[in-house]
């Protein structure tokens, strides 16, 4: 497996040639790197005009590897090959470099590069990237690749150390200005010889990003945006260098798929976090939740959800300042609460919705606390008091409900709890928490702190995470607390069954998005009928799972009613239910219907938005078919694996969630306008918070 590495934009406050002044002071060998043992220059190129400087050194590195492994490959030594090409008149050093040792068995390539930072020219920007390739290693592949891993990690972390060393030795030295290049003048005596300048690639726009104004915002992003190693340490935390990498790659790899739009940094590393900056899994279960939150708007759940009264008057849980680490506070007094009436007087639904508005009020207070602490603030603390908790709390439908919770809660807000104080846990606790503790992930249960009694007001209790000025009244505090009290839900606010259903149903359909499954053989298609030319048909779909080929089609008649599931014609009923087919198997294309835009294969995860001007009025068909895995185009036998891969892959049903919209020409130009608008004036803010 190949292993990538991918930095931050590193800044030195400096003007480049300075810092290209303290860079030469790393060579031929430098005290600061204990395995970097020497180097020798093979070749050294410099232009007429000397704006051009091309110097090709071999690098002698003492890896720190285990002795054994030493001897069983035979060296002692490791040594790579450094390109450098320093342009002055561009003001950029391109840096390559790959190794010369073991090259057939491990494939190690770096690329670095210094520039002038985009918004001040008297700063220098520094970025890196590398990949290394383990092909075979007598059977050690898995040990050198950890080994490689680690310093290379631990080389990362000096880098920008050592050119600062290097920096404050030269000011030290007396040497705070060095001049740019300037073309020489020719001299009278001697013609002047054109000199041809090799064209060296620019390093693109760097857009240094503000922090957004509110948590769920979706940022507008060019494919060229980078993050400043300044902004994580400020808005995001301490991370490795490794970690920094898995940021920055699975953020480039949602701004590719998700045609620029991408949730917020912090949003990011949370699903990172949650799987130990494993990119592939935090991908997949990032992916499903953006897919989930767009479906439901969560993103719009603080401007459109009203609780109802029930709540404010019996659920007895709200904000309560912050802990001693910045954390915003939340107190539930569950021992307090109503579950069995709550779940009566309102459902599973509104509840859960409830809560997810909690969970999304959270998020907004961390980044407010961000901002007032200066420091970075990504969860909150979540005091439960159990005082009164009694079997009566164990009714069945209740804790189905609160294990719904839990599992949706888990699934979308990972790393969002700090920690949670579980205070006057009763003898019945054990019994509830061997019903939830399976649905908890285990990074999460080891967040909990659980007091029984009163063991809470001693030594290692409250006083330990929260100031003692803003312990609850209720907690033998002093701090008024206006979370609700609690009691019984009156059972005239109970609801019928019926009633609850209808608003489930209500409150889960309130979404401009539809769904729909798509298996082998049955496409999904929509039906629009367009009375005038040149109407813009627009479209934005998530697929959820599998890859899908997306199609338009034309037809000057309206096609059949949509036939039944296939499925069903042999006794299996498809799980969505919402398969759709419109064109007729004895249609011809091209004679009962046309094509009208090219195919577009999608791939699982990739969110997709388009639009199509109509030519002519009539009836078009958009599709959505199964994409069939490609057949094996060598002679050589397949693999095991890789016939039960394809067998499990077509076997699988694809699903996509799709929202579509008309608009008249005139409309749709408005409509770009604003969109343009929009982004042009997110770009200039950007660019004025880094000025």
């Amino acid at each position: 497996m190949v292993q990538k590495y991918q930095s931050p934009v590193r800044v030195y406050k400096h003007p480049f040639e300075l810092v290209m002044a303290a860079y030469e002071r790393r060579f031929p060998t430098c005290h600061l790197i204990p395995m970097f043992v020497d180097s020798d220059v093979i070749s050294e190129e410099t232009s007429e005009d000397r704006s051009f400087h091309k110097i090709e050194r071999r690098c002698k590195l003492d890896v720190d590897a285990p002795r054994l492994l030493k001897r069983i490959a035979g060296v002692d030594y490791v040594y790579f090959i450094q390109k450098n090409s320093l342009n002055h008149r561009e003001r950029t050093l391109h840096i390559e470099s790959h190794n010369e040792t073991f090259s057939n068995r491990v494939i190690i390539h770096e690329l670095c590069c210094y520039s002038v930072h985009p918004e001040n020219e008297e700063w220098t920007c520094f970025e890196q990237s590398a990949s290394l390739d383990i092909k075979s290693f007598f059977g050690f592949e898995s040990t050198v690749e950890k080994i490689a891993m680690k310093q290379y990690a631990s080389s990362i972390k000096k880098g920008k150390e050592i050119i600062e060393y290097y920096l404050r030795e030269l000011e030290e030295e007396g040497i705070t200005y060095v001049p740019r290049w300037s073309p020489c003048p020719p001299s009278p005596t001697k013609p002047v010889v054109p000199v041809v300048i090799p064209a060296l690639p620019i390093t693109p726009t760097i857009s240094i990003e503000a922090p957004p104004e509110s948590v769920n915002e979706i940022q507008v992003c060019k494919e060229g945006n980078k993050l400043d190693a300044d902004y994580i340490k400020r808005y995001l935390g301490d991370l490795t260098p490794l970690q920094e990498s898995c940021l920055i790659r699975l953020r480039r790899w949602l701004q590719e798929t998700h045609k620029g739009k991408i949730p917020k940094d912090e949003h990011i590393l949370r699903f990172l976090r949650a799987r130990d900056f494993n990119i592939d899994k935090a991908r997949e279960i990032l992916c499903q939740s953006l897919t989930w939150r767009k479906q439901h708007q969560v993103d719009y759940l603080l401007d459109t959800w009203s609780s109802p009264q029930v709540l404010h008057d019996y659920y007895t849980g709200g904000w309560h300042h912050h802990d001693k680490d910045g954390r915003p506070l939340y107190i539930l007094r569950l021992g307090h609460m109503d579950t069995k009436g709550l779940v009566r007087a309102l459902g599973e639904e509104s509840l859960l919705r409830h809560v997810l508005s909690i969970n999304e009020e959270g998020l907004r207070r961390c980044e407010e606390n961000t901002k007032v602490f200066g420091r970075p603030i990504s969860c909150w603390t979540c005091l439960v008091d159990l005082e009164g908790l009694n079997m009566r709390h164990l009714w069945r439908p209740g804790v189905k409900a609160l294990l719904r919770i839990i599992e949706v809660v888990e699934a979308n807000y990972p790393e969002t709890l700090g920690r949670l104080l579980i205070l006057r846990a009763p003898r019945v606790f054990p019994v509830l928490w061997t019903l939830v503790s399976p649905f908890i992930d285990e990074n999460t249960r080891k967040k909990f702190l659980i007091y029984a009694g009163n063991d809470y007001q001693g030594p290692g209790g409250l006083v330990d995470y929260i100031d003692k000025e803003i312990i609850p009244d209720f907690l033998g505090g002093e701090c008024m607390c206006e979370v609700p009290e609690g009691g019984l839900v009156p059972k005239s606010l109970y609801r019928t069954a019926e009633e609850l259903e209808n608003d489930e149903i209500r409150l889960w359909t309130e979404t401009i998005y539809q769904s729909a499954s798509i298996f082998k053989g049955a496409p999904h298609e929509l039906l629009i009928e367009i009375i005038d030319a040149s109407s813009v048909i627009t479209w934005d779909f998530d697929v959820c799972k599998g890859d899908v080929i997306f199609n338009i089609y034309h037809s000057k008649r309206a096609p059949q009613p949509p036939r039944k599931d296939p499925l069903a014609t042999h006794g299996i009923t498809s799980p969505a239910g919402n398969n759709v087919q419109l064109i007729d198997k004895s249609w011809l294309l091209g004679q009962d219907y046309s094509m009208v835009e090219s195919p577009l294969t999608c791939k699982e995860g990739e969110s997709v938005q388009g639009s199509h001007v109509t030519r002519w009025p009539g009836f078009y068909i958009l599709q959505w078919r199964f994409h069939s895995m490609p057949a094996c185009a060598t002679t050589n036998l397949p693999r095991v694996d890789d016939v039960l891969a394809t067998l499990q892959v077509s076997s699988h049903k694809c699903k996509v969630m799709y929202y579509t919209e008309v608009l008249g020409s005139e409309d749709f130009s408005k409509s770009l306008f604003i969109y343009l608008y929009t982004c042009t004036s997110f770009h200039i803010t950007c660019k004025h918070f880094t000025s």
